[in-house]
């Protein structure tokens, strides 16, 4: 794996990560479609990346964050509304909660219609008695003045009264189907999303735009994508309706041909399709593309389970089950702020502070591995006792959004869209619970793998490379035999801290015992290793900055090691 950044030294891929930038992204996505259960604590999530991370995600959502995701969660409600037929609710949470919609009579049109076919589906004398109370009062007017067609579709839409719905010879086969009721509801979604501004986060539509142009790349080039077989499960084919612009007597103003033509090949349009995107976002590009990417249909479930299984893998987010708030193992740390963490860890990119080290040793040896103590023995007190493993972050999930983040009853009279930002405590505990209790063995397993490549994370991003090292070897002998660039930076870590303290006789051991003999088998490390031991002669307040960016390594190393966790013994140590 390459490095995240540019780097001196030997890639192994040619594709960099910023992974400050995609913890950023992850974020995001995570507070605004609430997945993380609320914080106890006024101070906001942070990630453990970098405190670059922490300064660009970590203020409290604004006002219209909430808004917009109570928005999104009323999308969903009335479209879920809409696929099972019941008409009714959908409009009643329109009326309520966003009556503008339902002053676009083409809209409201298509919404009686299909409410009065859904009424003479249930074939009930009940029923039929209502269908026709829905087109004397509500269908027929609505047909005068919705759109010129609209009069003809009424007298045509009232045929399924003597037409079956199984019988597929019918005029009326079209609207007898079920899907007509989801083309109506991403027609809903699509008019909605615009009105009430409810974009879904960058994240996701920045996934939907890479999928689709990696899809057509794919095609374009007759060749196979590596990734279909998750590309095609996360990125659904089919797209919701384009929610077409009101006509008025004013002609519309020409669009910059450039606009058109780059909306129409960034997200394979027509032309018209296009024009018709510009028309309904009055001319915003952007707007218009953010409608068109999120028309695209993403599987939420598939993206939940990627995003969380990122979240546990950086640390973002509790993994395991035990691990959940009040556990006896974590309330030695629960006072521990994370961002305080990460700041140390930025900062010893150049101080390279040995905090764990003092707090065991009393000084900043570089050496000071006991091999009678296990490594997952260290592991495991280090998170606890110095790295605030209790402050991350408690997966909430999307699975029960409808039920508890945002109350929509059908009656419209009551009070709906409230958030429970502010649930108690004690409530979200039993969800995660009882989320946590289902495929909790094979999970623990999964996350635990993830516990030691975050342990070999933090400790090489607070600069204590050479436990890093010992540890790695302890558990994992051959590792670093596949790994030399990497074992040559730790130790070229360890090399300039000792430089730094002034301690000449142990640098030379390490270069001639590590350095020297990794670098006699890879030629482009030649070069690194003498802009290494020029330092002998260079101020000590210099040395440090020919090291590697910690961070950059530790996210490196993070990467790499997850491949080997696998077959650790420490795992069955944990």
């Amino acid at each position: 794996m390459d490095l995240p950044t540019s780097s001196p030294y030997p890639s192994q891929s040619p594709t960099p990560v910023n992974w400050d930038l995609l913890d950023a992204l992850v974020l995001d996505f995570v507070r605004s479609d609430r997945l993380i259960a609320p914080s106890a604590s006024p101070s906001p999530p942070s990630s453990p990346s970098s405190s670059t991370t922490t300064a660009t995600s970590s203020s409290s959502p604004s006002t219209s964050t909430s808004t917009s995701y109570c928005s999104r969660i009323l999308i969903r409600r009335a479209r879920r509304a809409l696929e099972a037929g019941d008409v009714y609710a959908a409009l009643a949470l329109l009326r309520a909660h966003a009556p503008a919609a339902l002053l676009d009579h083409r809209l409201l049109f298509q919404l009686h219609k299909q409410r009065f076919v859904e009424l003479v589906r249930r074939d009930t004398d009940a029923d039929r008695e209502a269908a026709l109370d829905c087109l004397r009062t509500a269908l027929a007017p609505c047909a005068l003045d919705a759109y010129p067609e609209a009069y003809e579709e009424f007298k045509h839409i009232l045929l399924v009264l003597i037409y079956d719905k199984d019988d597929q010879s019918s005029p009326v086969t079209n609207e007898w189907s079920i899907k007509r009721r989801f083309e109506l509801a991403g027609l809903l979604s699509s008019i909605l999303r615009a009105q009430l501004q409810a974009y879904d986060p960058i994240l996701s539509m920045t996934l939907r735009y890479l999928i689709s142009i990696h899809k057509v790349f794919c095609s374009r080039q007759g060749i196979s994508s590596p990734i279909s077989d998750l590309t095609e499960r996360l990125l659904f084919e089919d797209r919701d309706l384009p929610a077409v612009p009101q006509e008025t007597s004013v002609e519309a103003p020409p669009f910059d041909e450039v606009d058109v033509q780059a909306l129409a090949h960034a997200v394979e349009l027509t032309r018209q399709g296009a024009v018709d995107s510009l028309k309904f976002a009055k001319g915003d590009l952007y707007q218009a593309f953010q409608n068109e990417l999120c028309r695209m249909k993403l599987d939420l479930s598939l993206l939940d389970k990627l995003v969380h299984e990122y979240c546990v893998y950086r640390g973002i987010v509790e993994g395991c089950s035990h691990s959940l708030p009040g556990t006896s193992d974590l309330k030695c740390s629960q006072n521990i702020d994370v961002s305080s963490i990460n700041k140390q860890g930025a900062n010893s990119e150049t101080h390279l502070e040995c905090e764990m080290a003092d707090n065991q040793d009393g000084g900043c040896s570089t050496s000071d591995i006991t091999h009678h103590d296990s490594w997952s023995k260290r592991i495991r007190r280090g998170r606890s006792n110095t790295l605030g493993q209790g402050r991350r972050k408690r997966w909430r999930g999307r699975s029960d959004d409808l039920n508890f983040a945002c109350e929509l009853p059908v009656d419209a009279d009551r009070e709906i869209l409230s958030p429970a930002f502010d649930m108690d405590e004690d409530v979200l505990q039993k969800q995660v619970i009882v989320a946590d209790s289902v495929g909790s063995d094979t999970r623990d397993m999964q996350d635990q793998k993830y516990e030691v490549v975050l342990e070999i994370r933090d400790l090489t991003s607070k600069g204590m490379t050479s436990k890093v090292v010992d540890g790695i070897n302890d558990i994992d002998p051959g590792f670093f035999s596949q790994n030399p660039v990497l074992l040559f930076q730790l130790k070229q870590v360890e090399f300039l801290k000792l430089v730094a303290a002034g301690d000449h006789v142990a640098a030379l051991k390490v270069a001639s015992s590590h350095l020297g003999p990794i670098a006699a088998n890879n030629q482009a490390l030649l070069k690194p290793l003498k802009e290494t031991l020029v330092t002998l002669i260079q101020p000590s307040e210099d040395v440090l900055t020919k090291a590697v960016s910690l961070p950059v390594l530790a996210s490196s190393l993070q990467v790499v090691a997850l491949k080997y966790c696998q077959k650790l013994p420490v795992m069955k140590a944990l």
